[in-house]
């Protein structure tokens, strides 16, 4: 049985799914091209980084910029071909060079931000667990010191304090 992915690796996913479908949509907006949200293809669309995210968050390796930046890139090549199947979809010329330029800027903008939200996680999620650990551990008190009492020399104890009266009385001892 497998291991369940880091929480890094599942995070790294969610990222590279939801900024595959936001670039996808604003690049799709910008290169002249219209998405309403009651059209087929926006639920497609959801499905589609949905599904780009779980299979990059299965991931177990931490990638590299570059790799980061390829899997962003396959993200919105799915992306926007998911808005491209809604009934009456065209571009013109003008439109979809701006709209490949929206996609290429995007690729290592989001990489950056990706790499960059990774990083204060895991500064954020460390600083936590040695919160967590310093608070678990109960404080022991120190030990008592240990006082000895060393007699200096047996003084003989005199006579009478040893026949004043102490005990019972009676005949005198044979001797």
């Amino acid at each position: 049985m497998r291991k369940p992915a880091e929480g890094s690796t599942r995070l790294r996913g969610a990222f590279v799914g939801s900024a595959s479908g936001a670039v996808g949509i604003a690049a799709h907006a910008l290169g002249g091209g219209v998405v309403a949200p009651e059209q087929p293809s926006v639920a497609l669309l959801i499905g589609a980084c949905a599904a780009v995210g779980v299979l990059v968050g299965s991931r177990r390796l931490r990638t590299g910029l570059v790799e980061l930046m390829g899997l962003l890139a396959i993200g919105q090549a799915i992306g926007h071909t998911a808005l491209t199947m809604s009934p009456g979809h065209h571009h013109g010329s003008h439109a979809t060079t701006v709209m490949l330029f929206t996609h290429l800027a995007a690729i290592p903008v989001g990489a950056l931000l990706i790499r960059g939200a990774e990083a204060a996680l895991t500064s954020a999620a460390s600083s936590v667990r040695d919160v967590v650990r310093v608070l678990r551990t109960v404080p022991t008190p120190a030990p008592a010191p240990i006082v000895r009492v060393t007699p200096r020399g047996a003084v003989n104890p005199r006579r009478l304090l040893l026949s004043s009266g102490i005990g019972t009385r009676g005949p005198p001892a044979h001797r």
